[in-house]
């Protein structure tokens, strides 16, 4: 298998990603995939299934998430190159179904979080201006291609505007936090809607719902080719923003059934924004509809990119086009990969609410979780593999599979069977589209039906 690429010379005959990512650009890029918007929500959801005692379930979630976020830095660490799960998937397992599966999978994703959130911020940006004269579909559209701008024009400016809204979430979980300390030791933290109390089963209900707040860590990875000594930067880019989430998630949460009951809290439509109204009345309320643009926007933009490199790995691997695999001689972004994708994109705006879809990429999610703990076991165990600059014991990336798979199989298994029938369907496209390609590849190539395409080991 190739070591990572070098950092080639922009103008040269094969220019390479730029690396320029530094250690405060990874924590942000962490911090920023994981906040996005979904926590506003989210606290108000945890309540009605936990009580005051939400803040107990972001910990026993961030122990869940931290076992296959400690298994991506130590696989950034030891593979750092664009396509991240796609990558390291191909080179544990040679499988290139298996391959094709995780990387559509996360692109999937990506691509309907890009889509989602560019109608989401759209809706936002004509409350916030008043001009529900506008079409939301144009102004999605114009939203779209001002990301895909800044994706094209290059690894660092997508890091500003990635610094840029991290720190607007950031700001606006710790004005809550600010406004609310006051009503801190006002509630029972551990009262809770069940009449058993806090135990193994309501800490599991706990985790399954919170965990969702960390998704997000795994985008680092596939910027690992483009950040400065990713060895040792990305597992501190990781663990470190994951800590912080929790901590603000955990302060969040006390605040919020501290200053709001649990109870009313649930029935909120938008939880925080209700604590701000009683806790800082002075606040504008346009103020939190600013803040969900920052938040929304960073969300898609961090999966554009994620979704450009990912795309860009698998073409070097034989799995896609060959021409997604180029890379700009002077912006140093893989171009051709991110217009690939605008059309794409393009379409899923135009298909309207695909809110279920979105939800049934988050449960192909967890199966690449799954795999990819795996994928860290295989290489751990094999000989002449090189060590990473970060290293964690076996059972880390073993229960880190086990709770992805638990998580996994509970939701198949409970709640509303649309999404999963969704993912089931997806999943048999993403097959069906395997076994049209792959024969075409397979020719191009010249290779005989036994033999292996680029990537295999």
């Amino acid at each position: 298998m190739p070591a990572s690429p070098p950092d080639g010379p922009a103008g040269s005959a094969h220019p390479e990603l730029h690396r320029s990512i530094g250690p405060v650009q990874l924590f942000a890029y962490t911090l920023g995939g994981m906040l996005g918007a979904g926590i506003y929500g989210l606290v108000g959801r945890a309540a009605g299934e936990l009580g005051a005692a939400v803040w107990l379930g972001f910990i026993v979630a961030m122990v869940a998430a931290l076992l296959t976020g400690l298994s991506y830095a130590s696989l950034g660490s030891r593979h750092p190159r664009a396509g991240g799960a796609a990558y390291v998937t191909q080179r544990a397992f040679a499988r290139p179904l298996l391959t094709w599966v995780v990387g559509l999978a996360v692109m999937a994703s990506g691509l309907t979080s890009v889509a989602t959130q560019s109608r989401v911020v759209a809706e936002n940006l004509l409350r916030l201006l008043g001009a529900e004269a506008v079409a939301p579909l144009v102004l999605a559209l114009g939203f779209l291609l001002l990301i895909a701008g800044v994706v094209l024009r290059g690894i660092q400016e997508s890091m500003w505007v990635n610094m840029v809204c991290t720190a607007v979430e950031a700001l606006g979980l710790l004005l809550v936090i600010a406004v609310g300390a006051p009503w801190w030791g006002s509630a029972d933290l551990f009262e809770t809607p069940s009449p058993d109390g806090i135990g193994l089963s309501f800490l599991m209900t706990g985790a399954i719902l919170t965990f969702f707040a960390f998704i997000g860590f795994e985008d680092t990875l596939n910027v690992a080719e483009e950040a400065k000594d990713p060895r040792r930067t990305l597992p501190i880019g990781i663990i470190a923003a994951m800590l912080a989430a929790t901590a603000l998630y955990i302060a969040v949460a006390i605040t919020a059934v501290s200053v709001v009951p649990w109870r009313e809290l649930a029935a909120a439509p938008g939880p925080l924004a209700e604590v701000m109204a009683r806790a800082a009345p002075w606040f504008p309320g346009w103020g939190y509809v600013a803040i969900t643009i920052f938040a929304v926007s960073n969300t898609a933009l961090l999966n554009y990119v994620t979704a450009s490199r990912l795309l860009l790995g698998m073409a070097r691997q034989g799995l896609m086009p060959a021409a997604c695999a180029r890379i700009h001689p002077t912006r140093r972004t893989p171009h051709v990969a991110t217009l690939v994708l605008l059309p794409v994109l393009v379409a899923l705006i135009l298909a309207g609410d695909i809110g279920q879809l979105a939800a049934a990429t988050v449960l192909l999610l967890l199966a690449v979780f799954t795999v990819v703990n795996l994928a860290l076991l295989v290489l751990q165990r094999r000989d002449g593999e090189v060590a990473g600059g970060f290293e964690v014991p076996s059972f880390v990336p073993a229960l880190g599979a086990l709770v992805c798979g638990s998580l996994l199989v509970n939701r198949l298994l409970s709640g509303d069977w649309r999404a999963p029938a969704l993912a089931g369907g997806m999943l048999a496209l993403i097959l069906l589209a395997y076994a049209i390609w792959r024969p075409k590849a397979r020719e191009r190539e010249g290779l005989a039906p036994g033999e292996q395409v680029a990537g295999g080991r």
